[in-house]
């Protein structure tokens, strides 16, 4: 079945919001970064390993957002400019936030509503990605993906010298041989197969609990087009030809710099042979076997915050219950 012209993407891509200016002519002005640093109208995101302190307000959930007086010593990323102010990150513990509390932040999502309002909490990007407002989602993920690259890339990978970070975060700097060196993101395809039947095709890899089931999705190899990798990911994972691989769009997912690029394709074979190493199951679902598995609670579905999810709603017709 072809994608027509009108097919578009259902629900928002949650992790590919923002509305902020990245203003990247403003990151190697010095000057310029070390006056924003200290206006008091600046506003400071702490990034903790991926996490920061969000507090409810209400119906909404809101980070947590300092003047550079108040925020933590350590690296400092601009973020960009809205409406005058600027935004930066700090990587350093979250203030008022015990390595005990730190550990447990993955229930946050289940305590929210359990959680006083105003009091801040400490939560992850795949917890909370989805629950904020378009500006703090995308200040949050920029952080997480800035704070990632940093951690893994202290040291030139010439020569092994501890490198200096400069542009207002963007570059690491070797001050033994001048090389620059700059935030990665790796792409990945993550394609919904349909065959002529319009079943969507579901897989789990073998980490995966038994029930959780999503698209198939793959990195793209050097020297590959997206469409090629397309391609090539379903015919290595469960042995099936597609062909004519549409894109519908594209989320940061930044665990830790992943950008995945959505496709639809139509499957020209449906016999499925997964390879063990990458796919413990696959099966194809028509729309009826699916709705019935997930009322059933026999199948689970990526989260919302996934751009898996959206591609799965759009061929369904309608946004599904769970998560």
């Amino acid at each position: 079945m072809e994608t027509t012209a009108e097919e578009q993407l259902i629900g928002p891509l949650l992790l590919a919001r923002g509305t902020i200016d990245r203003s990247s002519a403003l990151r190697a002005d010095d000057g310029w970064l070390e006056q924003a640093w200290s206006d008091p109208t600046t506003r400071v995101l702490v990034i903790d390993d991926g996490h920061t302190l969000v507090r409810r307000a209400g119906d909404e959930v809101r980070a947590v957002l300092f003047t550079p007086a108040d925020a933590p010593p350590g690296p400092r990323f601009l973020l960009g400019v809205e409406d005058g102010v600027a935004y930066f990150a700090v990587a350093a513990p979250l203030p008022g936030v015990t390595k005990g509390e730190l550990n447990g932040r993955v229930t946050f999502a289940m305590k929210l509503g359990d959680t006083p309002e105003g009091k801040p909490v400490a939560a992850g990007l795949r917890q909370v990605g989805g629950l904020l407002g378009d500006r703090d989602a995308g200040l949050l993920v920029y952080a997480v993906a800035l704070e990632a690259w940093h951690a893994t890339h202290e040291y030139c990978p010439r020569c092994g010298t501890r490198t200096t970070v400069q542009a207002g975060g963007h570059i690491r700097v070797c001050p033994q041989d001048a090389s620059q060196h700059f935030p990665r993101v790796d792409p990945a395809v993550i394609m919904l197969v349909r065959d002529e039947n319009d079943r969507c095709l579901l897989a789990r890899g073998p980490q995966w609990p038994k029930g959780r089931l999503s698209i198939l999705a793959g990195f793209v190899e050097p020297g590959e087009s997206l469409e090629h990798a397309v391609v090539r990911e379903v015919a290595e994972e469960v042995g099936v030809t597609v062909v004519s691989p549409r894109y519908l769009g594209s989320q940061p997912w930044p665990f830790p710099r992943s950008l995945m690029l959505g496709f639809f394709a139509e499957a020209t074979s449906t016999a499925l042979t997964p390879d063990a190493d990458e796919i413990a199951e696959a099966r194809w679902y028509s729309r009826e076997e699916l709705a019935a598995a997930l009322e059933s609670g026999e199948l689970r579905l990526p989260p919302p915050v996934s751009i898996a999810r959206r591609l799965i709603e759009t061929w369904y017709g309608g946004e599904l219950p769970g998560g």
